[in-house]
């Protein structure tokens, strides 16, 4: 199965960051064929929202939404099943930092 994997900013983190984590999760990861691909994201206020209203794309600069969470990331994960997505996911430096939401790829059905 895979999951996409969103690492989400929080404001009250269980502790403090340190970034030399990450290579200690993506590493074991990345030579057991678990992780797809991954990537950090530029700030929300580097993004730009598309919409189609009648017709006309209009698009705006930085986020949509106000908020205190802030999508940082994402990994896809390729796995057996949601558990061992749960458990790869809790290993992350983010789970104590922030938030990691998973979604399961959904079939595709035209």
């Amino acid at each position: 199965m895979k999951y996409m994997m969103f690492v989400v900013s929080d404001a009250a983190p269980d502790q403090p960051s340190d970034e030399s984590d990450i290579d200690l999760w993506v590493d074991p990861l990345d030579a057991a064929g678990k992780r797809v691909i991954g990537e950090v994201l530029a700030p929300p206020a580097e993004s730009t929202v598309v919409r189609v209203r009648g017709g006309k794309v209009m698009t705006t600069r930085g986020p949509f939404a106000e908020t205190s969470e802030v999508i940082l990331g994402f990994d896809i994960l390729e796995v057996e099943d949601l558990n061992e997505a749960v458990e790869i996911a809790a290993r992350h430096p983010m789970a104590r930092n922030g938030q990691i939401e998973l979604r399961a790829f959904a079939p595709w059905n035209p």
